[in-house]
């Protein structure tokens, strides 16, 4: 699906549908601030399947811009709408509440978000949320804090395991750096972002899709996080440069490598 095949879409009265061409046109604008802004780029779209269910398992950067990106490109490029579960404190953001519906992003417990890959759908879950994307630096480390409700959605599911890591996310934007305790004193009290986050910079960001994890019945939940957890470490550790740096990521647009999209 591309920008012509919206236009027809929206002059078409016999294949017109709202939702799907409000949906194209935000995938067209996400899709086009990525390639401008981070030379976007996805290495192994061809992990995700054609039809079918797949849980995406990503790691949360500062501001979860590379989802954004993912969404729009898998929608323009696969014509599959990927669900993601984002935390309640977006309700109250101004306007939330129409993009959410358009492009199917709520909170979620493990029973709806077994309903959605049960429907055959796509899902994505940052198991680190927003005290990841607080609370996480440029040594890119998970911080996920013993938390297993991903792994309970994708055994009742028994939907495959995509595992999801965006080379140098915390180089576009970040969080401050300093009176980082009282920060997490404040967090574990209200349980909302209050740690500032700073960035905008232009650095290159590639999203690198790992291979399914199929779903296996012998494994328990905790068991389940710790092979996810290992499979996108293995994703850092192979694409990522420790500790992450602002001046290589701006210089990484300008370094190719092998796209797989």
């Amino acid at each position: 699906m591309n920008f012509s095949r919206f236009i027809l879409q929206v002059y078409n009265d016999g294949d017109f549908d709202f939702w799907d061409v409000a949906r194209t046109l935000v995938a067209v604008v996400w899709d086009a601030h990525g390639r401008i802004f981070h030379g976007y780029e996805v290495c192994g779209l061809d992990n995700l399947p054609k039809t079918g269910p797949a849980l995406i398992i990503y790691y949360h950067g500062a501001i979860p811009i590379d989802m954004y990106y993912l969404v729009a490109r898998v929608y323009l490029k696969k014509s599959r709408l990927v669900y993601t579960v984002g935390d309640r404190f977006l309700e109250m953001l101004p306007g939330w509440s129409c993009l959410a519906r358009v492009m199917k992003v709520s909170p979620g417990t493990v029973q709806s978000c077994s309903n959605v890959l049960k429907e055959g759908n796509m899902l994505s879950i940052a198991p680190g949320g927003v005290y990841e994307a607080q609370f996480g630096d440029s040594n890119y480390e998970l911080l996920w804090r013993r938390r297993v409700g991903f792994a309970k959605v994708a055994i009742e599911s028994k939907a495959p395991i995509i595992p999801m890591f965006t080379e140098n996310l915390r180089e576009g934007f970040r969080s401050i750096g300093f009176a980082k305790r009282l920060f997490i004193r404040l967090y574990n009290a209200v349980r909302f972002p209050v740690r500032p986050v700073y960035g905008g910079f232009p650095g290159k960001f590639r999203t690198h899709l790992g291979k399914p994890i199929e779903y296996d019945p012998s494994l328990t939940p905790e068991q389940l996080q710790e092979k996810v957890a290992f499979a996108i470490e293995e994703l850092i550790n192979k694409n990522q440069r420790i500790p992450g740096s602002i001046l290589h990521g701006l210089i990484d647009r300008f370094v190719t490598k092998k796209k797989n999209e």
